[in-house]
């Protein structure tokens, strides 16, 4: 029974965070810039190589930022209309739940005064710990260079290997919907 009220609120716990794996995602962009002239695309290596993940996660990044201008057809290019560069953020929360649970009462008895008398309860605090992670996606005009577009999405990572790439792809797809302004779903 002690096992079972120690095992539950983290099933509980997992149960909820691995429902929380939709990506909030918001975009801003520069009003002026003309989205229509923008047909060909290379990445910015100055950028991408200050981003703060492992080289294999940023090539996962990367090959889906890919493979989302391609859908919407824009070419890669050696002369580039817009150079793409991302920045990444993580931030670790750790929750601590008290679980006190019982009841019981202080009266006369014990060992002859005040102390305690009889109940019952449970009092074993659990821990969770899970990682949010921001992904941005810059659009830089390589003529002017200047930012046109970024966009950001946040939600809980996957330490599981086989579910990274999904959820990377998962991250870049729902951010690359707001691209080019006006044309989300």
């Amino acid at each position: 029974m002690k096992k079972l009220f120690t095992t539950l609120p983290v099933l509980v716990l997992l149960l909820v965070v691995s429902s929380c794996s939709s990506v909030r995602v918001a975009a801003d962009y520069d009003k002026e810039a003309t989205f229509s002239q923008y047909k060909t695309f290379a990445f910015f290596k100055t950028g991408i190589d200050k981003a703060e993940i492992s080289d294999l996660d940023k090539r996962r990044i990367l090959r889906a930022i890919e493979a989302e201008l391609l859908a919407k057809g824009f070419t890669k290019s050696e002369n580039p209309d817009v150079l793409i560069s991302l920045f990444t953020k993580s931030q670790q929360r750790v929750d601590v739940y008290n679980n006190s649970w019982g009841m019981g009462r202080w009266g006369w008895g014990g060992y002859g005064g005040f102390g305690p008398g009889w109940g019952w309860g449970y009092n074993q605090p659990s821990t969770s710990v899970s990682t949010q992670g921001h992904l941005y996606i810059d659009i830089i005009d390589a003529n002017k260079k200047e930012l046109v577009w970024q966009g950001m999405g946040t939600g809980y990572l996957s330490r599981n290997m086989e579910k990274k790439e999904e959820r990377i792809k998962e991250f870049v797809s729902q951010i690359m919907e707001k691209y080019p302004p006006g044309a989300e779903k």
